[in-house]
């Protein structure tokens, strides 16, 4: 067997005496003040013989656990046991430590700044635009906000396009049948085109660059009051009680129908994902429907603890398994749904109608706008954090309800339409908070500030 020299393969003890032991960093990540990292290259690098002998001596083991186990000066020692570097023997190096203490002061500065953001609410709209003859119908979901940023708007019997970039308006379509009248849009992923459901069931496709109609789906015997897209397929609910995919390309474009509500399917919203569809309806529930599965009538879960009719759906942007739902007068409650497991995981009441829910995709919150109330909470809009859902405040302009709420393509914005013939915007949910505490290993590696480079 071959010999060793001790000092070559027993660990160094970097601090002789124990002292008190500050912590700067995660228990799980080395610190390079408790290295030495000469021997540690020495090491790597230098090449050592073979042991001829593979046989190991109990001698040989006695004394290897002894260097094992005591450093240089024969006092107690263990390997591998997370230390602090002591304070005490920690040379001071001023300008270190100054810049140090200006980056924990400058990060305290940023957390506050950014938790005084978070609870600022406007003091009214941002901008408000005249909706005359808008339809003040619960039922109805009318308003909404496409990729393009242009803004569709169904008042009375005409559908109006509204830039937002340039601020001009359009009239897209007229409906000259009296009696009849647009009751529900949803612009398509492009942003390209939109379908418009109608009071006697027809369900049209129209295209926003040459304002023509593309064509019409049939299905529905009665008003369409909802729609919503997933990729290349159309979704419609109507109060036949019936839920219908609509493939647009396919010359026969209705490829699956529905029908498990008992009353009229009030709202129709798909996961960000396209793999989840949950739709409201006035009988109080909530389906979940898997769409690979839709076609067998299976739904996933039944939701009932509302008390009123579900108009207002929406998916939680940062948890593809968390589905919020609002009820109707009677109800008056936000609930939260862990679509896992098909429960509520939190309910709030919220003392009025809720005629629209949108999360803030920037920060963790979610947007609701109210209608009628018995407790002097109507017509408002009240922003809630989230997973808490305490309540951050209240936006009060419109005389009349809330029928319904979208949102800007970039998240920014909300947009509210009021029974009050009035749509009203606001910087509710502002821009992304850049994070800049949150660093990559490298960069907190070579940053010069928190180590110094040997």
């Amino acid at each position: 067997m071959s010999r060793f020299d001790g000092d070559w393969y027993s660990p160094t003890r970097l601090h002789d005496s124990p002292t008190q032991y500050h912590f700067p960093g995660d228990r799980f990540i080395p610190n390079r003040s408790l290295m030495d990292l000469d021997q540690a290259h020495t090491l790597l690098t230098s090449r050592t013989r073979e042991v001829s002998d593979s046989t190991i001596s109990d001698e040989y083991r006695r004394k290897l656990e002894e260097n094992l186990s005591c450093n240089k000066e024969g006092r107690p020692f263990r390997m591998l046991v997370f230390r602090g570097s002591p304070k005490s023997s920690k040379k001071s190096i001023p300008f270190i430590e100054e810049m140090q203490q200006q980056d924990e002061a400058e990060a305290l500065y940023n957390m506050n700044t950014k938790l005084s953001q978070l609870r600022l609410l406007p003091k009214k709209e941002s901008r408000v635009l005249d909706a005359p003859r808008i339809n003040d119908d619960y039922y109805l979901n009318i308003l909404d906000w496409g990729k393009r940023n242009i803004l569709a708007i169904a008042l009375g019997s005409d559908l109006y396009l509204w830039n937002a970039e340039t601020g001009k308006s359009e009239k897209l379509m007229q409906v000259d049948d009296q009696g009849d009248y647009p009751t529900s849009v949803a612009w398509s992923e492009d942003g390209r085109r939109v379908a418009v459901g109608h009071l006697s069931s027809k369900l049209q496709l129209w295209d926003s660059e040459t304002s023509k109609p593309i064509r019409s789906l049939e299905g529905h015997d009665d008003r369409v009051g909802t729609v919503a897209w997933n990729g290349q397929i159309l979704t419609s609910g109507s109060r036949d009680n019936s839920i219908i995919n609509h493939d647009v390309r396919a010359r026969y474009s209705l490829s699956c129908r529905v029908q498990m509500h008992s009353e009229e399917v009030c709202g129709l919203k798909w996961s960000s994902s396209g793999n989840k569809l949950a739709s409201g309806g006035n009988e109080n529930l909530i389906y979940i429907w898997e769409a690979s599965m839709m076609c067998s009538s299976n739904f996933l879960y039944r939701c009932d603890g509302h008390r009123a009719a579900v108009k207002a759906l929406a998916w939680c942007p940062y948890q593809s398994n968390v589905l919020a739902s609002g009820g109707g007068t009677l109800d008056g409650c936000i609930k939260i749904w862990n679509i896992q497991k098909g429960t509520c995981i939190n309910s709030i009441d919220a003392k009025a109608q809720i005629c629209g829910l949108e999360w803030n995709r920037h920060h963790k919150e979610i947007l609701s706008g109210h209608g009628f109330s018995a407790t002097g909470h109507q017509n408002e809009l009240c922003l809630w954090k989230y997973p808490s859902m305490s309540k951050v405040g209240e936006l009060k302009c419109h005389s009349s309800r809330v029928l319904q709420l979208s949102q800007s393509p970039d998240g920014s914005t909300v947009v509210s339409a009021g029974a009050d013939e009035t749509l009203r915007f606001w910087e509710v949910f502002g821009p992304p908070v850049r994070d800049d505490s949150r660093v990559s290993d490298l960069d907190s590696l070579l940053s010069f500030k928190r180590s110094l480079i040997r």
